[in-house]
């Protein structure tokens, strides 16, 4: 019974490039014979149970066509779901994550995400450049016929520069540093050998305290995009990181990590073709294993009373159970193993001897956060879609 009241009562997954769709209504709130599906109006999906009405409210040229009632996989009697077709005139665009929007000659400012506080203040770049692949340096061997002539050396960003990598942006330090950014001193003791550092030495905000990067040497920084907002001052209209967030403070902060790790996916798999994803401290340690599946869904959903703070409903929309309405957003759907599992160390083993895995760094705390975002994400999803294979199943929204 715990486990059925994390359930949301209604979840609706809609795949945009198939047409097609699934909604799942819990056993407690409608059986099949109770529920009507229509749409009274463009864009719109009513459904209407025994417990009360509940609508959903689609992307502009995304409407339904027609339903099915089928029994949910393991032929249980408490719960149901019904198969949807669609009609998508036009697909929805996925959203820019920050190092998708940086622009050279445009000036912004760096806040904290914790707490708001400028860090940097009218930063303009004369060029905007992307880092080479994470694995570049493993294969200079392979495109020079010399020594390789970028050993031992990195590269960083001169004046004026903005470097930009999977999860990070470098930059030249000014003057204004001092007043914003405290330096803290780590030596990191679980990392390999061959990955350990004498020294890290990590950026803060000096308000709050949260940290948002490292000091890669006395001029250069590295911020982390889980950690900051940037903002063009000249427009606020162009706000590049503004987000629907929601009311609560906490909830802010799971939104915010939710959209930025959700559009930077798709961003690396759309430009690299790069679909499987090992989430890791900045020493190397895997905290998460992540499959990318989908990037054309589009999901809504209405939860338990108990779980309406962390739910696709805003404060605005929380209504009478006789009716409730809420949008349905972009996400992706991802498969995911947390390496701390021990039952999976075959599956975490075969994943870090892969090349084709492509590491993403963050800080510790931004893992582990990602890592219960992905819970719970997991534990609302109806029984029988949460697991596939060793898999568990997730859906982040951007």
């Amino acid at each position: 019974m715990e486990e059925t009241a994390k359930q949301d009562l209604v979840f609706l997954e809609l795949r945009q490039k198939l047409q097609s769709g699934l909604l799942f209504i819990r056993g407690d709130i409608g059986d099949g014979a109770d529920v009507k599906i229509e749409s009274k109006r463009a864009s719109t999906l009513n459904i209407q149970t025994a417990d009360g009405t509940y609508q959903v409210n689609l992307t502009p040229g995304v409407n339904l066509v027609e339903t099915a009632c089928q029994k949910s996989p393991g032929s249980t009697d408490h719960e149901s779901h019904f198969r949807l077709r669609l009609r998508v005139e036009q697909q929805s665009e996925a959203p820019c994550s920050v190092i998708g929007r940086l622009q050279a000659n445009v000036t912004y400012s760096f806040l904290c995400q914790s707490c708001g506080s400028v860090v940097l203040q009218d930063r303009a770049f004369g060029r905007v450049l992307p880092l080479p692949n994470g694995n570049w340096n493993a294969l200079v061997d392979d495109w020079c016929c010399h020594p390789d002539p970028f050993a031992n050396r990195k590269l960083l960003p001169r004046d004026g520069d903005c470097l930009l990598g999977d999860t990070f942006i470098l930059l030249a330090r000014d003057s204004s540093c001092e007043q914003t950014l405290t330096r803290e001193g780590n030596t990191p003791q679980k990392a390999p050998a061959e990955k350990r550092v004498s020294k890290r030495v990590m950026l803060s905000c000096r308000s709050c305290s949260a940290v948002l990067g490292e000091e890669l040497t006395a001029e250069v920084l590295k911020f982390y995009i889980t950690e900051i907002l940037v903002k063009p001052c000249e427009d606020g209209g162009c706000d590049i990181s503004q987000l629907s967030l929601e009311s609560k403070s906490d909830s802010k902060r799971q939104r915010f990590l939710e959209q930025t790790i959700a559009s930077r996916l798709v961003e690396l798999s759309s430009a690299q073709s790069i679909f499987r994803f090992s989430i890791q401290t900045p020493d190397g340690k895997a905290v998460i294993l992540l499959w990318l599946l989908n990037t054309d869904t589009l999901v809504a959903s209405f939860p338990a009373a108990a779980a309406r703070d962390d739910s696709f409903i805003s404060a605005g929309d929380v209504h009478p159970i006789e009716h409730q309405s809420c949008q349905a957003v972009q996400a992706v759907k991802v498969l995911y193993v947390l390496c701390s599992d021990s039952k999976l160390k075959d599956v975490v083993e075969v994943w870090e001897k892969d090349i084709s895995v492509h590491p993403l760094s963050l800080p510790q705390s931004s893992c582990e956060e990602i890592q219960k975002l992905l819970m719970s994400s997991t534990f609302r999803l109806p029984a029988f879609l949460r697991c596939m294979n060793s898999y568990q199943v997730a859906y982040m929204r951007m």
